[in-house]
């Protein structure tokens, strides 16, 4: 699940925990975003409305903020990846981010904490288009320091945050 399908919604409120039936949509969701009401409700034991409902529930806090593909980036000509990152001058980083985030190829700007501000993941046909993004589009951005690639060479698919039910607490 991405919120790129369907647009940003509210940051999640809560200031409401989740209950157990909710945990449970958002992990089967999280497996399979392309569930009916009506397969969710049987999954999670609840009646049609109930899951309808609570589906909604969920959309209208941000819980859910969307549904989408996940695409296998070599199958679509995306070959070359990496992760930059990219250090910004003192409150620009809403503006840097802004920024990115509108580039080609930019998948994801992530803001962290720690000696660098902000982490790109960056995809693109080759090295050389992918070289051509990092140092002529996100170096040229006006607030930026500077950038480290680190290139991906393989990636392992590990647990949707809402699949581990049994670590969550309360």
């Amino acid at each position: 699940m991405t919120d790129s399908a369907a647009g940003h919604s509210e940051p999640f409120d809560d200031s409401e925990p989740l209950d157990a039936i909710d945990r449970r949509i958002v992990a089967e969701l999280s497996r399979d975003g392309r569930l009916s009401v009506r397969t969710l409700a049987d999954l999670v034991h609840i009646s049609r409305t109930a899951a309808h409902n609570r589906l909604q529930h969920l959309q209208s806090r941000g819980v859910i903020t969307g549904y989408g593909a996940q695409i296998d980036r070599a199958s679509i000509g995306l070959r070359s990846c990496a992760l930059v990152v990219v250090r910004i001058e003192d409150g620009q980083w809403q503006h840097v981010a802004e920024r990115l985030v509108a580039l080609p190829f930019v998948e994801k700007v992530q803001a962290v904490s720690s000696d660098v501000d902000l982490i790109v993941t960056v995809s693109a046909p080759d090295h050389e288009q992918l070289s051509q993004a990092i140092l002529r589009h996100i170096q040229e951005i006006p607030g930026v320091l500077s950038t480290r690639s680190h290139l991906i060479r393989a990636e392992f698919a590990g647990h949707p945050p809402a699949q581990g039910l049994d670590t969550w607490r309360y």
